[in-house]
């Protein structure tokens, strides 16, 4: 049996303010291209369908266009929720779905399979939604479920009982952090605002493969146990990783092979750094005039305007940072102090400016310039 494994399309996502639909049914359209042309029997998708509980009408569309070219592809699909999608509003219709589409998000399903036989026979096919221990603890009286840990480690012992019972191999897809991992920039919030925690990899112990969900670039933590990552970028951390599925073949006894099928980028990341001119004029920066660019100007003092400057060159520049290098040295004192210690106006200005210039503070020329507002101002309120 040959199957795909994908997860995390986060439908609906921006990119730093910019949309991302469009980009995204161009991958997934690429996406359906590679089950058609690789025979693929069965797609699974590990959680987190939408970006967030409520989105919008056009996100579903992007939805059920790709179900439904999915389908027609003559594929199962498998879907189950993540901790950015609302379980009932994705679950809501998958009674009136096609018969060989499954959108999983009922917690009191998880010990029950869906079966899918080829030639060696049945493949039982585990989807657990994401659990919050919290709401689902009381589902299963006299178990202690305070962590992701503990709601996946009594799930999966539900599942290794259910299959010693029928027999024959698995896949399970569930929607998790689990031990291992190498975090990425970008995955840390999402952990803290979804109350994940880390699950012990000996918790999947048991099936044939183990399709996982939440982390936004590929990861092997096993042979058996794998992240897809996103089908798009969705950060600037994420830019060196690769975008695309896995391609997992079950034969007679189990796991036969897994490869890496890669997916189109739409518009690569790229993250330039140099002081502002350097940006502005390197010509070995213009292969990436068409790119998302992340500019880190290390000027040592703000520079006016850099966003608007910079995107007449990158039309694509999504974010400008500012990280200084070789400014002047502060003198250690904090701002409140030096500004308690000034003695007049201009060495109040002048300690603002040390503050907000990376502790440069106002050159001679603008003092002299200051002196003469100043002086100009005492004028007249002595005239006054």
């Amino acid at each position: 049996m040959r199957i795909l494994h994908t997860s995390d399309w986060h439908i609906g996502r921006s990119f730093h303010g910019h949309p991302t639909l469009d980009a995204l049914r161009g991958v997934l359209d690429a996406l359906v291209a590679q089950v058609r042309e690789n025979d693929v029997d069965v797609v699974v998708l590990a959680g987190d369908v939408f970006d967030s509980a409520a989105p919008a009408a056009s996100c579903y569309s992007v939805l059920s266009d790709t179900l439904l070219k999915l389908s027609e592809t003559g594929a199962r699909v498998i879907v189950t929720s993540g901790n950015h999608d609302s379980a009932a509003r994705l679950g809501f219709q998958s009674a009136l779905l096609r018969s060989n589409i499954t959108v999983l998000t009922d917690p009191a399903a998880v010990g029950t399979p869906v079966t899918v036989d080829d030639a060696d026979g049945p493949v039982h096919f585990y989807g657990i939604p994401y659990l919050e221990p919290a709401i689902v603890r009381h589902r299963w009286e006299g178990v202690e479920l305070r962590s992701q840990a503990q709601t996946l480690g009594h799930v999966m012992g539900m599942v290794r009982d259910d299959l010693a019972e029928r027999g024959g191999r698995s896949v399970v897809i569930s929607h998790c952090f689990a031990a291992g991992v190498e975090a990425t920039p970008g995955v840390e919030r999402e952990i803290r605002q979804g109350s994940l925690d880390v699950v012990p990899l000996s918790v999947f112990d048991g099936p044939d493969y183990v399709a996982l969900g939440h982390i936004h670039g590929r990861q092997t933590l096993s042979d058996r146990v794998r992240y897809a990552g996103a089908p798009l970028h969705y950060s600037f951390g994420e830019g060196d990783k690769p975008r695309g599925s896995w391609l997992v073949d079950l034969d007679a006894e189990g796991l036969g092979s897994v490869v890496w099928l890669d997916l189109p980028v739409p518009r690569p990341l790229v993250t330039l750094r140099g002081t502002l001119e350097e940006l502005l004029e390197d010509p070995a920066h213009a292969r990436y005039e068409d790119s998302w660019v992340c500019a880190q100007y290390t000027d040592a003092t703000p520079q006016l305007d850099p966003m608007r400057r910079l995107q007449r060159r990158f039309t694509h520049c999504a974010t400008v940072v500012h990280t200084p290098i070789g400014g002047a040295a502060d003198d250690g004192d904090d701002y409140v102090a030096r500004v308690r210690r000034a003695r007049d106006d201009i060495e109040l200005v002048d300690a603002f400016l040390t503050h907000v210039r990376a502790g440069e503070g106002a050159t001679a020329a603008e003092k002299a310039l200051l002196r003469e507002v100043v002086d100009a101002r005492t004028m007249v309120e002595a005239s006054a």
